[in-house]
């Protein structure tokens, strides 16, 4: 199927949603792990009636379903890297983690897919190691929070391949619903390490403020169930990669609300953005040396 202009568009509007994510992150009180357990629960719920009440099924092609809650373990693992790399960082330096996702689908996907790694992928990965650097070198504060951010970055690659050969058989609410169910059982199963570990005081927080609820229903039915699912509709003619290419719009996005809304607390030294310009320069020249090695345009692969 040949992407139209109206994909193009949505695809922009679901990055724009995303690039919100980080900034709705840091304005929820409870940390990073209660926040992913409350969205996802409520995704699932929300999935599940947007399911009932519409023409989707619950239906899943046999054998799909150990695999696409398998994936939805991913999406939460991902989804706690990111919120915890912005609790212990800021929201700019999680996003600029995040960004390095469409490079680890540039090696993933012909892994999974059994192709050849590209010799320009290797240059460009290299070029995205080089911005890190210059990130670190500079008495860089929140080695921990990119770390994170980077984490995410390479689940979101991981999902985003395996959601790429679900969609052509089963309906994007199916999948999303079922992930989310995933994802919530992941964090679920994670809380007793947790709180043994990292959590604050070693206690669970699992009573958000009235504020927190608002922005975490936010956070599951717009950037959720919504914007999750179009991704995923948007596979069937759009590429895995050209989507996570496009998808390094949302750091930029978010940086830009984070520094509104934030304001001196997401402002950083210069090395962080020369760093960040180099590893979005890597990035987003890659469908330029794509087209020129292959010939073909990167959409409609």
């Amino acid at each position: 199927m040949i992407a139209s202009t109206a994909d193009y568009f949505k695809l922009h509007f679901v990055i724009f949603l995303w690039g919100f994510t980080a900034v709705l992150g840091l304005l929820i009180s409870i940390p990073a792990v209660e926040m992913v357990l409350f969205r996802t629960f409520l995704a699932a719920v929300g999935l599940g009636a947007l399911i009932y009440f519409s023409s989707a099924s619950f239906k899943v092609p046999k054998g799909d379903l150990v695999k696409i809650i398998g994936t939805g373990f991913i999406v939460g693992i991902h989804w706690i890297a990111f919120f915890a790399s912005a609790k212990v960082s800021n929201a700019s330096v999680s996003l600029v983690g995040f960004a390095t996702g469409s490079l680890w689908t540039a090696f993933l996907d012909p892994l999974f897919g059994r192709k050849s790694i590209k010799g320009f992928e290797v240059i460009l990965g290299l070029v995205v190691v080089v911005g890190l650097y210059v990130i670190f070198s500079f008495d860089f504060r929140y080695p921990l929070g990119l770390a994170l951010g980077i984490a995410s970055g390479f689940t979101i690659a991981l999902f985003s391949i395996f959601n790429a050969r679900f969609v052509k058989k089963t309906h994007p609410y199916t999948i999303t619903f079922f992930e989310m169910i995933g994802a919530f059982l992941c964090t679920a199963l994670f809380l007793p390490l947790y709180k043994t570990t990292w959590a604050i005081d070693h206690e669970l927080q699992l009573i958000p403020s009235a504020s927190d609820w608002f922005y975490i229903a936010i956070l599951s039915l717009l950037c959720t169930v919504y914007a999750y699912s179009a991704s995923i509709e948007l596979l069937k003619r759009l590429s895995v990669f050209f989507v996570q290419l496009s998808m390094n719009l949302e750091p930029l996005y978010g940086i830009v609300m984070a520094v509104l809304v934030f304001g001196a607390s997401e402002k950083m030294q210069v090395s962080f953005y020369i760093g960040t310009a180099i590893i979005l320069c890597a990035v987003l020249s890659y469908p330029l040396l794509q087209n020129k090695v292959s010939g073909h345009r990167l959409p409609d692969q």
